[in-house]
């Protein structure tokens, strides 16, 4: 538990005036805005977000409540696009995590590779790689293509981690060797063209969603079957039939020309 002093009713009370400010100068941003993409909007979606957050913190931590929304923030989202119509060059960034799972899987792999292609001028580099981890990765990745471990990566023992892959529009191909020093320092978020992500955080929001739907989709809910209705009687008993003749058929009436003799 923090030691921190709980804040006071007015820095509370002033946060949420901030919120309020917060909110006029976004709409009035949208209102005034210049096309789709106005960093004026995004600028005060911005500070909606920061005085938000802030107002969130500070009722949780004098009232011990919170408030019903939740802006993103802008690490969450790019920039809108400030880079050159037509670009003249693009740079292509892209970073992928894994994790050493199967250490022995990786290390039967850097032991293949070196007694196929051996080290004459590093032999005790080609010995190492089938004994530390460290030998074993700089030899895997030396010997097979970035892209081609990704679509194997089962078979070196690694688990995939996050990854991301960004396009960026530039005016120019910079000069041969100008960011060698620092390549992913001048990657400018407004010029990012496009932006591929994959995380397993993903899988657990749409897993999160499904539960959901299926909370909804259980007896009654919606999306449900309907209970179903009575089904109507079986039909109904037949009617007699009236008889085609009667039962009982009249009496001949007697001659009347005939008497009792």
């Amino acid at each position: 538990m923090s030691d921190a002093a709980p804040p006071t009713a007015v820095e509370v009370r002033a946060a949420a005036e901030a919120v309020k400010a917060a909110l006029d100068r976004h709409l009035a941003a949208v209102e005034n805005r210049t096309g789709e993409d106005d960093p004026a909007v995004y600028d005060a979606f911005n500070a909606l977000a920061v005085a938000a957050e802030a107002y969130d913190e500070r009722l949780y931590d004098r009232y011990d409540e919170v408030t019903p929304f939740e802006i993103p923030g802008a690490d969450e989202s790019l920039p809108p696009y400030n880079g050159p119509e037509e670009p003249g060059a693009l740079s292509v960034l892209i970073r992928r995590d894994y994790a050493v799972v199967e250490p022995g899987r990786l290390l039967a792999q850097a032991r293949r590779v070196a007694d196929l292609d051996p080290d004459d001028e590093n032999p005790e580099r080609s010995r190492a790689a089938g004994t530390s981890v460290h030998a074993a990765l700089g030899l895997v990745f030396g010997e097979y293509e970035a892209d081609e471990i990704a679509s194997r990566h089962k078979e070196f023992g690694l688990e995939e981690g996050d990854s991301t892959l960004w396009v960026s529009a530039l005016d120019e191909l910079a000069e041969p060797g100008e960011w060698l020093n620092a390549p992913f320092d001048q990657a400018d978020p407004e010029h990012i063209v496009i932006r591929f992500d994959v995380s397993s955080v993903f899988d657990e929001d749409e897993d999160e969603l499904d539960e959901t739907d299926a909370e909804l989709d259980g007896p009654g809910g919606a999306g449900g079957e309907p209970d179903d209705l009575d089904e109507p009687d079986e039909e109904p008993d037949e009617l007699d039939e009236p008889d085609d003749e009667s039962d009982d058929e009249p009496d001949e009436s007697d001659d009347p020309d005939e008497t009792e003799r």
